[in-house]
């Protein structure tokens, strides 16, 4: 989709709400869809619209998730094969997968749900990606696996590097989830989220591990700005009397 805005404009138009609102913190999510023209599934003459939406969420899997760790079932959903839908997109239709995790989980009395790809290695959550802790190296599916190269996946990344823990991308058996020291999820949403149990089996001790704390601490001492910046991942939000509301 060719999108009627410039980069620039999208981008200060979701700093714009924030500053308007005064919102002291806030998810913000920016969406590109198709209007209305057509309703066959030629959209090519449908007009290509934003909508940018920012609110209040709090911890996604809860408070408990930062430090208890948060119990959760690997899904009998699986994510799309690679030649079903772009699963590197972060689109609206692959979230009907995500829907579909996050409800069975819910049903069967679990926080969150963990999904296989086509090929039975471990994919993702419903909306996060997932890191497992292994002999003291850190684990995480490749972009093969069916994920969504999520943007806190690769912050997690880049500060297990600094701090000299080794990261491996690789395909991921089930079988590895139930013998990790430590798995956790990433997300915008979910930050990093410790997870305790997996198919109601304790994950290391069945609450957050020490690498996990560790890459918590480092991560929210940046983006709460306690400690300096050096990646440039911080945007600060102007003053709301500096901005013009058009």
């Amino acid at each position: 989709m060719e999108i009627p805005f410039t980069k620039q404009e999208v981008f200060d138009a979701g700093l714009n709400i924030v500053a308007v609102n005064n919102l002291e913190e806030c998810y913000i999510r920016p969406v590109v869809y198709r209007g209305y023209d057509s309703l066959g599934v030629d959209p090519s003459s449908c007009p290509v619209e934003i909508a940018i939406a920012a609110w209040p969420w709090g911890k996604y899997l809860g408070p408990e998730a930062m430090e208890k760790g948060v119990k959760v079932c690997v899904s009998s959903w699986r994510r799309n094969a690679p030649d079903t839908m772009p699963m590197m997109a972060k689109s609206g239709a692959n979230y009907m997968g995500g829907q579909l995790i996050k409800l069975e989980a819910l049903s069967r009395g679990y926080v969150e749900g963990i999904a296989l790809d086509s090929y039975g290695h471990v994919s993702e959550g419903s909306g996060e990606n997932v890191f497992l802790v292994y002999k003291g190296k850190l684990y995480t599916p490749p972009f093969s696996a069916s994920i969504l190269p999520g943007i806190t996946r690769d912050t997690v990344i880049v500060i297990a590097g600094e701090m000299g823990i080794e990261v491996i991308e690789q395909q991921i058996p089930r079988e590895m989830l139930y013998i990790a020291e430590e798995v956790f999820f990433t997300g915008s949403a979910a930050e990093i989220s410790a997870i305790s149990h997996i198919d109601d089996l304790p994950v290391g001790m069945g609450c957050r591990g020490p690498v996990t704390e560790k890459l918590q601490s480092k991560l929210f001492s940046i983006v709460e700005g306690r400690e300096e910046d050096t990646h440039g991942w911080l945007t600060f939000v102007p003053a709301p009397e500096t901005v013009t509301v058009e």
